[in-house]
């Protein structure tokens, strides 16, 4: 019998993918936006374990024990944000093309999702992949009533309660989502990535860690 196993659930989503794939060359398009997401994986893995890249997004997954101390997780996301707006910028400003999607690039935004939960891992037709409801519930997080337009993360209060950090100290607005089978969620939205201001998630001086 599998044993389920507990851990972080991370997706990075980029917004504006759909409006930006159909309004834009094909030949030009989607390559932009693999440039993106591969930035975005090589912060995030390792760590973290990429499990599938579902359109415009990227789902990992961090085990317990892979992810050390556990608030590393935030240090981890800001690195991918840092990262997709740099690809991002050095994009927007190739000017050897001068296509529609050459240069609406810098409109493409990207949020992401941190829940911590527990998971099963299967192996379905070769292809190795983990499910659960915790797994269910990452994901339907990327449907959010976030009012902003801009980069967000949404970290879940398992998420903040497994790395020991007090929500309120980073700086991050307190939110609730209600989904059908799961009722009301908590989870706190940072709004420091929201407004693009670039602030780091958290630094050594100023992380508070509870006891």
């Amino acid at each position: 019998m599998r044993r389920t196993k507990h851990g972080f659930l991370v997706l990075a989503d980029i917004s504006g993918f759909t409006a930006f794939v159909t309004a834009t060359e094909i030949e030009h398009g989607p390559p932009l936006i693999t440039e993106l997401l591969e930035e975005v994986i090589r912060h995030l893995a390792p760590p973290l374990e990429i499990q599938a890249i579902e359109g415009d997004a990227v789902f990992a997954v961090g085990a317990d024990g892979n992810v050390l101390p556990p608030a590393r997780l935030l240090e981890i996301l800001q690195a991918a944000f840092a990262g997709f707006r740099a690809k991002q910028r050095e994009l927007a400003a190739d000017d050897s093309c001068s296509c529609n999607a050459c240069r609406s690039v810098d409109r493409l935004r990207l949020k992401a999702i941190g829940h911590y939960g527990e998971f099963l891992e299967l192996t379905i037709s070769g292809r190795a992949q983990v499910a659960g409801a915790d797994v269910i519930l990452a994901h339907r997080l990327l449907k959010n009533g976030v009012p902003r337009h801009g980069d967000y993360t949404i970290l879940t209060r398992p998420a903040l309660d497994h790395m020991r950090v007090d929500p309120a100290h980073l700086g991050l607005v307190p939110h609730c989502e209600t989904y059908d089978h799961f009722g009301d969620v908590e989870c706190f939205v940072d709004v420091r990535l929201c407004a693009g201001a670039g602030i780091p998630y958290v630094n050594g001086a100023r992380m508070e860690t509870r006891c």
